[in-house]
């Protein structure tokens, strides 16, 4: 190992260690300590002092510390960068003092499996993480690889895609990729019965969506019928218009200041998985209505916070990105929000009532940013003819700080 690396990370495989190189061999055979779950531990044929991790992980982490600058191995299953271990690793240990080692993914061998090629399939873990979390990678003929987080997952996907219009898709489960036990069970999603799976599987779908379902894309403005609400929801167009000037990038944090229904920072986490957001919203009930909207259209992982802005905002993350959709006449809120955001961040507030549009024209002429007047008509019957009919204008300021 090189000098400064103390701490090796070895992939394996099903197959145990009968298929690592003789490079991962030598860093298992001098370690002071390896480390690994009950499974990887018992293939191993030493008496070298070892660990299986603890919950919290964390625990397990600062005990490994305590060995800094002596050999310690990890065992981890096959790419410890592919939803594995060693993504958890990097946050607490440099890459400078570590070596990785992977073995083949799941997804590799899934895709080896099947014919499949990885770079045009769509990837999730379930392990830790909700199901609701595939609402928003379905699509019409996508290809969708899924780490199971035991044997009752196949179970759970099949009844989503059933209950989200793609009850017609089929699945394959692959059990013990790459070992002796190696197994595929398929079946169509709506007819979904196996009880006798392996608790260590990936689940491969092929999206088929139903004739009576209306697809989602994922781009800004989604129907309005997509989202349960009480009627305060940003029109589709206007949603367009506003997400546009956010300019959600991947890894970026957006505050929705005044959520309603949730639908921006919905919209903003569904551009790229990386996104982040957090919707501030003070009525109990539209809380609900962002819950619903957050399991149906696949963004789980949206942080609500319950309270009236701008106190709600307080010791929270400094976001890239705020969304006012109400509240703008709160005292203080515009101030707040500018005094939070991230230098080179953007700030999108829309108004609809006289008082909030004083506050823009306030805010425009202190600050400055540009000022949009957003009008949007749509046709509706009128006797046997159709006439037009005009939304509610909505003013909005974009400023980059």
């Amino acid at each position: 190992m090189e000098i400064g690396k103390w701490l090796s990370v070895v992939g394996i495989g099903e197959s145990g260690l009968s298929e690592i190189s003789s490079l991962a061999r030598g860093f298992i055979d001098r370690a002071s300590l390896i480390v690994g779950g009950k499974r990887h531990l018992a293939m191993l044929d030493t008496q070298q002092p070892s660990m299986i991790w603890g919950s919290p992980i964390e625990l397990s982490i600062e005990s490994i510390l305590k060995y800094r600058g002596t050999p310690v191995c990890i065992i981890a299953s096959g790419d410890p960068l592919c939803y594995g271990i060693g993504v958890t690793l990097l946050r607490y240990i440099s890459i400078e003092e570590m070596i990785i080692i992977p073995a083949p993914s799941t997804f590799s061998l899934a895709c080896a499996r099947l014919g499949w090629s990885v770079t045009e399939v769509e990837t999730l873990s379930l392990c830790g993480r909700s199901p609701d979390f595939i609402a928003g990678i379905l699509a019409p003929n996508s290809k969708l690889l899924i780490l199971s987080a035991g044997a009752a997952t196949p179970q759970l996907v099949a009844d989503l895609l059933t209950q989200r219009g793609y009850s017609a898709s089929r699945m394959t489960v692959l059990e013990h990729l790459g070992g002796d036990s190696e197994r595929e069970i398929s079946d169509i999603a709506r007819s979904w019965a196996k009880s006798d799976v392996a608790a260590l599987n990936i689940i491969a779908v092929e999206c088929q969506i139903d004739s009576s379902t209306t697809p989602l894309n994922r781009l800004p403005g989604l129907p309005e019928s997509a989202y349960h609400h009480d009627g305060q929801l940003t029109k589709r167009e206007v949603r367009a218009i506003t997400l546009a000037a956010l300019a959600p990038i991947p890894g970026e944090l957006l505050w929705d200041v005044g959520a309603g229904c949730g639908s921006i920072g919905i919209e903003w986490l569904r551009s790229h998985p990386r996104c982040r957001a957090i919707a501030i919203e003070q009525h109990s009930h539209r809380l609900q209505f962002i819950a619903d909207n957050m399991a149906a259209l696949g963004t789980p992982h949206l942080q609500l916070v319950q309270g009236k802005a701008p106190m709600a905002l307080q010791d929270l993350p400094t976001p890239d990105a705020i969304f006012i959709g109400g509240g703008l006449t709160a005292p203080g809120l515009l101030d707040t929000c500018w005094t939070a955001l991230r230098s080179g961040g953007r700030l999108v507030a829309n108004a609809v009532t006289v008082e909030s549009e004083l506050q823009l024209l306030q805010w425009h002429q202190q600050v400055g940013g540009e000022l949009t007047r957003i009008a949007i008509q749509r046709t509706q019957n009128i006797g046997g003819f159709l006439g037009w009919k005009p939304l509610i204008p909505v003013t909005q300021l974009v400023i980059v700080k």
